[in-house]
């Protein structure tokens, strides 16, 4: 009995997808375990493996198809010579009442439709008055303006498949597939987005962009934001991670000074934990342990993988870890548990040379930390003006969850382990 192979749910927000690529076709035998196919969600490509054993027998969605709804049948698996399932044919329609004597009189009778020729040669490819063709074999004869019912299929049960349409000659152009009635017509686009004949080109928005675009308007018109800004001398941060460079050399270890900064947002949760919450509503969550999100900036967009439990990992592992996960992010390999989750996050603007910005906190979180550029600044050090290394953070707080005496409790700390960082290997 054939076997519908349905889009997955790749991960527990997702509701659809891209189905990047097929790695199988039509007629070829896969067992469990075999990759199928490379399916893109909103954050990365995951391979998609068979957990049933056959031959795929029909392949209903092309590769490169967008917006994939979770649950539509992607393809059909059965034995070797099996039909996929027809669908259901639809219901007959009531016969219309008879008409009276005189209205019969007043109305011509309609004349014959004649039949499609074509049908007479299209018995060698039909059941009843349905053609036998794969997907792919439609495809190609739309393309090729070929007439299925003019080929012979050479497939199991006179099934017409690609070698078929591809030596048959082209004919009668195959119909236009029917418009759904139930599909709206398009919006109408607004006056402020036409382009008044201004160059432009028009880019389709990638799922990552549309899942981006989602979450961060929902955040500003759901999440009221407060935004609390310190300036932090960085002289002896930065000297501490030469020292620890150096001696880490041996080992291949290099520490960023971002590695320090997330070890820092991490203890500065754990010491101050009513700013390491998440508001649900009725609920306030309380974790009883800093996993840091850190924005990494990929050609599609942005993604925010995780250092879990970044207070309690040393420096130079979480150096480690965010090298392999920020890589893999960049090839679009992160698992989802990769990427989804984290109590706070962390974005780092810095190496633009941006002095100091307010980011949008990203839900369900309570706060994410802003780094800007470390430079140079005149600053007052023991009631003298000298000149400083000095960079400016910001945060920004949930204020449904979060107090502001609270937040600038938690960015008094954080200023404090970054001017004395000794504290951040304890």
């Amino acid at each position: 009995m054939p076997i519908d192979i349905k889009m997955p749910a790749l991960s527990p927000t997702m509701e659809q997808g891209t189905l990047a690529k097929w790695l199988v076709k039509e007629g070829d035998t896969v067992s469990a375990g075999d990759i199928l196919a490379e399916i893109e969600t909103d954050k990365a490509t995951m391979e998609f493996e068979a957990v049933d054993e056959g031959t795929i027998l029909s392949i209903a969605i092309p590769e490169g198809s967008e917006d994939v709804k979770v649950g539509t049948v992607i393809a059909t698996l059965g034995e070797e010579g099996e039909e996929a399932a027809a669908p259901a044919p639809k219901a007959k329609e009531k016969p219309a009442p008879k008409e009276t004597k005189a209205e019969a009189q007043s109305e011509p009778a309609p004349a014959p439709t004649p039949a499609p020729a074509s049908k007479a040669a299209a018995a060698p490819a039909q059941k009843g008055d349905r053609i036998v063709a794969s997907p792919l074999a439609r495809r190609i004869a739309e393309q090729k303006g070929v007439d299925l019912a003019a080929v012979k299929g050479s497939g199991p049960n006179g099934r017409i498949v690609k070698a078929d349409v591809e030596g048959a000659q082209p004919g009668a152009a195959a119909p236009a597939p029917a418009v759904k009635a139930s599909a709206p017509p398009p919006a109408p686009v607004p006056a402020e987005a036409q382009d008044f004949g201004i160059p432009h080109e028009v880019e389709k928005l990638s799922n990552m962009r549309k899942v981006i675009a989602r979450r961060l308007t929902e955040s500003k018109q759901t999440v009221p934001h407060i935004y609390l800004t310190v300036d932090i001398r960085l002289d002896a941060l930065l000297k501490l991670r030469g020292e620890i460079n150096a001696a880490l050399e041996p080992r291949g270890v290099k520490l960023s000074v971002n590695d320090l900064l997330i070890k820092a947002l991490a203890k500065s949760l754990e010491i101050v934990p009513v700013c390491n919450v998440q508001f649900t509503g009725d609920t306030l969550l309380k974790f009883s342990r800093a996993d840091i999100s850190v924005a990494v900036s990929i050609p599609n967009g942005l993604i925010t993988p995780i250092i879990k439990d970044a207070g309690g990992k040393s420096i130079s592992a979480i150096s480690n870890e965010m090298k392999d996960l920020a890589a893999r992010a960049k090839e679009g390999k992160l698992m989802p548990e990769e990427y989804q989750g984290g109590t706070a996050s962390l974005s780092n603007m810095g190496m633009f040379g941006i002095k100091q910005f307010e980011a949008v906190i990203n839900p369900p979180q309570g706060m994410i930390m802003a780094i800007g550029a470390g430079e140079k600044r005149p600053f007052v050090i023991d009631d003298t003006l000298q000149i400083a290394s000095v960079m400016s953070a910001t945060g920004s707080f949930d204020h449904r969850a979060i107090d502001g005496a609270d937040g600038a409790q938690l960015m008094k700390v954080f200023r404090e382990l970054c001017e004395a960082p000794l504290a951040l290997l304890t």
